[in-house]
Order: structure tokens, then C-alpha cells, then sequence
């Protein structure tokens, strides 16, 4: 018998309320919309926040999925590695630098870039919880400049954030995004 994972309804696409419609003009926008649209209040303050954090920037696409895939990893959060895990492929990561993000363990054999290394201890050292010294705050600031850093981690705090809420509510993993991990071995 398959166990079945019990989690809040997702709002359909004809019950959407007037504040959320925008954000389902294009159709299904992804679960964490549909789940936010019960509380349209919050989705209309949140998804600009959100999409200011984690969208396009100074900060190249495949920083901010090296970010995003790690600290999801490191929170443990199911739904926001495979989501973003897709993702980090289209924004150039190879599989075996995918996966070592995942793992949660060393990187610096797939990530030979010393400023892709600087990242990846920051990410693990903020997202690890716990103050952060002014050694690792250095370490950082040599590779990545004062406003990269403020916002790399703006986006491991967004991640963090979006981590719990994710996996406390047990969004879906989108079939197709599975599907593609596990073609990549990713899964």
C-alpha cells in the first residue's frame, strides 16, 4: 500500500480570487502560487519579494541556482532541490556539479572556480545556522563584492524561507521536473 502525503489544497485554477488572478492569467503558475492564493493578501506582498530575490539580477542565473539548489539541500527541502535542481541544469551546471550540490558534502572537486568555492562556503556557512565570523564574512568578501554578498544572501534568506514552507506544507515536485532528474541520474 502506497502511503499518501497529506498537505493543504492547492486553490484551482477556476476558484482563484480576485487578488491572486494575475498570477494565473498565463494558466497554472506552480504550487507555491496555488497554495499562496488561499491567503491573496500575502501572495500579492510575497511573490514581489520573492521574485525580487530570486530573480534576475546583477548576480548571473547560475549563481543564484548554485545558491538555491545548496541551501535547499542543506535545509533538506525535497521540493525546492528537484524543482531548482532542473533549473541549475538549464542555468549550465553540469549533473555532477548538480549532484554535489545535493550531496551536501565537498564541492570543490566539481566547482574548480576559487569564486564558485568562496560561494559555497558562504551558502553553507549561512545556511548552517549559528553566527557567522568575520573570518568566513573575509573569506567571502575577497572573491564577491559588498552588494554581490548582500544579495547572495538575501537569496540563501529567501531560500531558507521558501525551504520551510515548502516542505511544511509538502508541495508536489512537478512530474516532468522528476522525470528530467531522473534522466540526468539526479534522483
Amino acid at each position: 500500500m502506497v502511503e499518501q502525503m497529506t498537505t493543504i489544497a492547492r486553490v484551482e485554477l477556476d476558484q482563484v480570487p480576485l487578488l491572486a488572478r494575475p498570477y494565473f492569467a498565463d494558466g497554472d503558475p506552480g504550487p507555491i502560487v496555488r497554495s499562496l492564493a488561499q491567503v491573496p493578501e500575502l501572495l500579492t506582498v510575497a511573490l514581489p519579494f520573492i521574485g525580487a530575490a530570486l530573480g534576475p539580477s546583477a548576480i548571473s542565473f547560475r549563481a543564484k541556482e548554485i545558491v538555491i539548489v545548496r541551501t535547499s539541500a542543506l535545509a533538506g527541502c525535497r521540493f525546492c532541490v528537484q524543482t531548482h535542481a532542473v533549473v541549475a541544469l538549464e542555468a549550465g551546471l553540469t549533473s555532477d556539479q548538480v549532484a554535489a550540490l545535493q550531496s551536501c558534502g565537498p564541492t570543490d572537486e566539481a566547482f574548480p572556480d576559487p569564486r564558485e568555492r568562496a560561494l559555497l562556503r558562504w551558502i553553507d556557512v549561512v545556511a548552517g545556522g549559528g553566527p557567522v565570523s568575520d573570518d568566513e564574512r573575509a573569506t567571502v568578501l575577497r572573491s564577491w563584492s559588498d552588494h554581490e554578498v548582500v544579495e547572495l544572501t538575501a537569496v540563501v534568506g529567501t531560500t531558507l524561507m521558501l525551504n520551510r514552507y515548502a516542505t511544511a506544507l509538502a508541495l508536489p515536485t512537478a512530474p516532468e521536473a522528476v522525470e528530467r532528474l531522473a534522466q540526468e541520474g539526479l534522483l
